[in-house]
């Protein structure tokens, strides 16, 4: 399992022009579920994210946690983060899990998101979406259940 985190300001997330998901200040994490992925990875993931300290304290330090300043989290489905473009140009996408796993896995990603105390908005799962954020910072980090990086 893969997880892109940005911190924002604010984000939103648009389906056929119907606003479905929406978040303040906190993060915007687009996750990719991978083939043998499990629960483990979900809880994993959470539990990481739930704790990052990048946001700043009082002395302008990255030391607090998402969870240190009650933010919210719009969390996106996002197949591509398993996009394999090491042969030819045109990426495969084989190492992404199959539609129906996946589904099942990023909902219970966000249940364990959820399960931190967390407040969290989702996209909508096998929809073309269009998400706006303002990032801050920026900051982004990249995460992989499998330790990859």
């Amino acid at each position: 399992m893969r997880a892109v985190v940005q911190r924002v300001e604010e984000a939103e997330v648009t389906v056929s022009g119907e606003r479905v998901g929406e978040s303040g200040p906190g993060l915007v994490v687009y996750l990719g579920v991978g083939r043998g992925d499990s629960a483990a990875d979900c809880r994993y993931l959470a539990e990481k994210i739930a704790g990052l300290r990048i946001f700043e304290d009082e002395s302008g330090r990255m030391n607090l946690s998402i969870r240190d300043t009650a933010g919210g989290i719009l969390c996106i489905s996002q197949f591509t983060l398993y996009g394999d473009c090491r042969k030819g140009r045109r990426p495969s996408f084989s190492g992404a899990a199959p539609p129906a796993e996946a589904e099942s896995l990023f909902e219970e990603f966000c249940s364990w998101l959820r399960k931190e105390g967390l407040t969290v908005a989702t996209g909508r799962f096998g929809a073309m979406m269009r998400i706006a954020q303002v990032n801050d910072g920026p900051v982004t980090i990249l995460l992989d259940s499998g330790k990859a990086f």
